[in-house]
């Protein structure tokens, strides 16, 4: 299912001044995972909790996710989210092939606004205008989707791992982010992701990734607990209203625009 594009078939790419989504060199290196406080669940389990009862911190550990967790936090400066024109390319630069960008169109479709080179490589296809949410099980779409519908209105960042084959023998894990952007009426109708693969077998953007199942999903708190209840206890509004930091992209000049190009089936 392929949702409606206002833009025909006309590829999304990221632009800062110069350079598009997909040009810039891919990163390998990995550092030290992320720490933060998450409600952990793995398909067909209980939450995972320490011996005192608190949920267990996990981290992310592919680089990518890392380095686009660490610039939303930044941005966000204690709200549920930052602008989507808070966004700067230019300051992701080295992970852009495997960012994407979805939109919000109702409980059921998170479609695809942008997605990185690296991403329509290893799935064979150009994925704008598709459904994040297409070619699940029953099962594991309506998890995504309730994860989804909490990243827009309770600000979790939400952490996947996730299973790919090309066929019953090659098969890969890829980890994956999902963090709220606000767009327009002070609502989060926007989630800027990453997804990277955590191996890179030689055939990985050759052979096209087909199938795909959930291995486990994490719902992250950045604030320590959802954003509702911050609001409930008078520590602050679920949307604060915010100017954009000092120095962040005010308008399309210097944030995502639409150019023609793309990927080019074969």
């Amino acid at each position: 299912m392929r949702c409606s594009n206002p833009n025909g078939n006309k590829f999304a790419h990221a632009v800062s001044g110069h350079g598009t989504i997909g040009a810039h060199p891919m990163v390998s290196a990995r550092r030290s995972p992320i720490k933060c406080l998450v409600s952990v669940q793995g398909i067909g389990r209980a939450g995972v909790r320490n011996a005192a009862g608190s949920e267990l911190a996990v981290g992310m550990k592919q680089r990518t996710l890392q380095i686009l967790y660490a610039y939303w936090d930044g941005l966000r400066a204690g709200r549920i989210a930052p602008l989507r024109l808070e966004i700067d390319p230019s300051r992701i630069g080295s992970i852009l092939p495997e960012i994407f960008l979805l939109e919000r169109m109702d409980a059921a479709n998170f479609c695809y606004r942008l997605a990185g080179t690296r991403l329509c490589e290893m799935f064979g296809t150009e994925l704008r205008g598709t459904n994040i949410l297409d070619g699940w099980t029953a099962t594991d779409r309506a998890v995504l989707a309730r994860d989804l519908k909490l990243t827009c209105e309770q600000g979790a960042a939400t952490l996947l791992t996730l299973e790919a084959s090309a066929d019953s023998a090659r098969r890969v894990q890829l980890e994956a982010i999902l963090l709220p952007l606000m767009h327009t009426n002070n609502m989060a109708g926007r989630v800027i992701g990453a997804m990277s693969a955590i191996a890179s077998p030689h055939w990985l953007g050759h052979d096209h990734l087909l199938e795909k199942r959930l291995v486990r999903h994490e719902l992250i708190w950045p604030d320590g607990r959802p954003h509702p209840d911050i609001e409930s206890a008078g520590q602050q509004a679920p949307f604060l209203p915010a100017s954009p930091p000092a120095g962040a992209a005010t308008g399309d000049r210097r944030g995502f625009r639409v150019l023609d190009g793309g990927r080019k089936e074969d």
